[in-house]
């Protein structure tokens, strides 16, 4: 069935599917996805699709209609039911086969969308073939002669604890007490399984699946979101806090303090840990990351590589240059031995293994990698994104040393300084990141620069 190419344009983005549930996104609409995207998987000769889904209470509805459309092209689906969207990531890549993961991540709960991968978890964005797929869902899908696939049903999640903890060795590990905030999301799913064997003590923050997200949205990325961890960080008296976000593919980590530690800090931390395994190994940080991490893997032999924001763009990078490990500042974490996908509960696991393999407290293990101060990302809803970027730019016109327009605008201002500014591309909003030698600079930058966007 033709749809409005309006429509369809704007739920199937950058590097995803996502738009509301009801208004933007039904059972048709993903249906005829699921047809588009088989199509498209099996022009390159896959035979099966794997399919999982998020506690959204439109997620097994969806899930299944997606199906439909994939089995109506005669590829058959393995429904792996609940999973974090890394769970998902390992059924591709221990299947071999495409896979398509329902959940909206951190979004609120009347959104939903589709994450989608080929063989081996590796990323389908724009020019990978979202926009075939966008073309044929906007036309209708052609119908197919052959025989309709076969729909079963895998449980993969003890497999997948299995897996992601033989990736990193915490058997040295020291007694730990976690702390762990999984927002009502997919956490609540896969921590219980990963961590069960370990000497890590689970104290567990909203465990219980609810897609309606009762106490706090899941994204941590949001300071207000952390909240919470971090008061239960010191009334459980834990070692470290963990927080995921809605799907579980990131996140972000606390200290024994309550203060939040930097994706950029633990990006730096994990590629340490990863280019001692191989030395000389590429990384892969995206141009928001603290410039700490480029330094500290040029200091350890290793080659950083920048890149632009965005998962499909940051996995595409890793399969071409072979590095080892990528992180972003949005605290998404990519393991070449994890199928170059990324897992915040890989991620987790590394942090953990570096707390646990010494004695002292997480905030003191992570002053080495805390160089620079940083504000987060912070979004301003705008009318005009491209006029308020201008206005950015002009300001700073004199004191601006160089301008990088790799993804959205990237200032350098000498002694260190420089800011981000871009739109996102799953939401109508300008993000601003800003980083400096001292928080206090920092503090002036982010006046001075937001005052300017939300005149």
């Amino acid at each position: 069935m033709p749809r409005s190419a309006e429509l369809v344009h704007a739920v199937i983005k950058a590097y995803d599917v996502r738009g509301v549930v009801g208004e933007q996104i039904d059972v048709d609409f993903v249906r005829d996805v699921g047809g588009a995207f088989a199509r498209l998987v099996r022009d390159g000769g896959a035979e099966r699709v794997t399919v999982g889904h998020d506690m959204r209470a439109s997620s097994p509805e969806l899930s299944r209609a997606f199906a439909e459309g994939v089995t109506a092209q005669g590829l058959d689906v393995v429904m792996i039911g609940l999973a974090s969207t890394d769970q998902l990531y390992f059924a591709s890549g221990r299947f071999d086969c495409p896979g398509a993961m329902f959940t909206a991540s951190h979004n609120p709960a009347k959104y939903n969308g589709i994450k989608l991968c080929r063989a081996g978890a590796k990323p389908v964005g724009q020019d990978s073939g979202l926009a075939t797929i966008t073309a044929e869902v906007i036309d209708g899908v052609p119908g197919y002669d052959g025989a309709r696939g076969t729909i079963t049903e895998q449980d993969v999640l003890a497999d997948y604890a299995q897996f992601v903890r033989d990736l990193v060795d915490t058997s040295q590990l020291r007694p730990l007490v976690a702390a762990v905030d999984a927002g009502n999301g997919m956490g609540g799913h896969t921590v219980p399984a990963v961590f069960e064997p370990m000497t890590v003590g689970v104290r567990p923050l909203y465990f219980e699946l609810d897609g309606t997200f009762p106490n706090h949205e899941a994204n941590p990325l949001e300071p207000a979101n952390l909240v919470d961890l971090q008061k239960f960080v010191l009334d459980t008296g834990a070692d470290i806090g963990l927080a995921f976000d809605g799907d579980a593919d990131r996140c972000f980590v606390v200290d024994e303090r309550g203060e939040p530690v930097s994706p950029s800090a633990i990006t730096a931390l994990v590629a340490e840990r990863e280019l001692g395994k191989e030395p000389g190994a590429t990384v892969i940080h995206n141009l928001i990351t603290s410039r700490a991490v480029p330094e500290l893997v040029e200091k350890l032999g290793g080659t950083p590589v920048r890149t632009r924001v965005g998962h499909s763009f940051i996995k595409a990078l890793m399969a071409d240059t072979g590095a080892i490990f990528g992180g972003e500042h949005s605290a998404h974490y990519y393991f070449r031995d994890f199928w170059g996908a990324d897992s915040g509960m890989l991620a987790a696991l590394h942090v953990l293994a570096a707390l646990g393999g010494q004695e002292r407290p997480l905030s003191e293990l992570m002053k080495q990698y805390e160089v620079y101060a940083a504000s987060g990302e912070i979004n301003s809803t705008v009318v005009d994104a491209p006029g308020r970027t201008d206005a950015v730019l002009d300001a700073f016109a004199s004191r601006t040393d160089s301008v990088d327009r790799l993804d959205g605008v990237t200032v350098s201002l000498g002694d260190a300084a420089w800011f981000n500014i871009r739109a996102s591309n799953t939401e109508p909003l300008l993000r601003l990141n800003v980083e400096a030698r001292t928080a206090s600079e920092v503090d002036a930058l982010v006046t001075e620069i937001l005052d300017i966007v939300r005149a």
